[in-house]
């Protein structure tokens, strides 16, 4: 397994998408199904917004300055995708605004990822070293053995954002 700060976010991503276009594929009527995979798309984002924040965002932040309104942005489409995973969390499938919910965070999470993807990312990698990305890579995984799998725990998250953002 790489290392690498993006590689790894970029695995992260790719299994998001795959949860999301899991979650279109279910067509109406199956319920059960999706509630069972928006459970696993909050977990999974819930686990990928936390090492980005805690590991990702801050180590770019001090190393790259220039960086640093893509930064902010990121910071407010995680708080965006972090209030419709709370909001979703409390739902049930068969809630009358949880597809139309899921369908908004899964739109803002596309944007989110194809904006790293293409935008954030190359400029990170231009200008960070391999070395340097590897450590973060290596920080980003310790961070994720201990991240919070659902918005029940969200206040470690809330307040490393808001320290952040002040």
């Amino acid at each position: 397994m790489s290392t690498d700060a993006i590689v790894i976010l970029k695995n992260d991503h790719k299994e998001i998408r795959k949860l999301l276009r899991d979650f279109r594929g279910a067509g109406s009527g199956a319920e059960v199904e999706k509630g069972r995979i928006v459970d696993k798309i909050i977990e999974a984002l819930t686990v990928h917004t936390y090492i980005e924040n805690e590991g990702m965002y801050p180590k770019v932040r001090e190393l790259v300055p220039a960086l640093e309104d893509d930064i902010l942005e990121s910071y407010e489409e995680h708080h965006v995708a972090d209030m419709l995973v709370v909001e979703l969390a409390a739902m049930k499938p068969g809630d009358e605004r949880f597809d139309a919910k899921t369908t908004v965070l899964i739109e803002n999470v596309e944007h989110h990822i194809e904006e790293e993807e293409q935008e954030w990312f190359p400029k990170v990698r231009e200008a960070l070293g391999r070395k340097q990305l590897r450590e973060i890579g290596e920080r980003l995984l310790e961070l994720k053995e201990k991240a919070p799998t659902s918005p029940a725990q969200p206040s470690a998250l809330t307040k490393t954002v808001d320290a952040v953002l002040k």
